[in-house]
């Protein structure tokens, strides 16, 4: 019991100092990632707020802000995105509107993401969000994972590829798959 709670204590770490430009880039790359899908939400869509889902913030961070980790790869974005997305969608479709759905949406979108390798956080805020979506979201039904989520996250993605290789100290992807 005595090291199964000693893992909790975690270990101390030496924090850097943070650099202004570094943050600066994440910021210009979340900005126009997020403001060129909400732009191309406007063009295509009917409702602007559809093709902005809140899975894309937690997507900005890790294409802008951690642009090295294994997690925002280009085959992780995508696919972890796109497969998360069908299986909400097959989730809120057998089960409805429920608890039960979204239980089994985001655990499902975990476990299909590990199999696949293409593990994304936010995807299981994909997944949860075509469980508990609007009614205007669900009549997009097996779309969803088409519109918005594979065009938005290809956006994005194309955004991460050109800010992040401006800057002299990014390299961005660090593998396509």
């Amino acid at each position: 019991m005595r090291s199964y709670l000693s893992k909790m204590r975690g270990s101390p770490i030496e924090r850097t100092r943070p650099c202004w430009r570094d943050a600066l880039w994440s910021w210009f790359g979340a900005f126009t990632g997020i403001a060129g899908v909400g732009w191309l939400s406007e063009q295509v869509m009917t409702s602007h707020s559809l093709l902005m889902i809140g899975s894309f913030g937690a997507t900005s961070v890790l294409l802008y802000a951690a642009p090295e980790s294994p997690l925002a790869q280009p085959r992780n974005v995508l696919g972890g995105n796109v497969l998360s997305a069908l299986v909400g969608v097959f989730s809120w479709q057998w089960f409805g509107d429920t608890w039960l759905a979204a239980a089994v949406a985001v655990s499902t979108a975990i476990f299909i993401m590990q199999l696949t390798h293409t593990l994304h956080p936010p995807g299981g805020a994909t997944a949860l969000i075509a469980v508990i979506g609007s009614n205007e979201l669900h009549t997009l039904s097996w779309n969803y994972a088409l519109m918005p989520v594979a065009v938005a996250s290809l956006f994005m993605l194309a955004i991460a590829i050109l800010v992040n290789n401006l800057a002299r100290h990014r390299r961005y992807p660090q593998h396509w798959w």
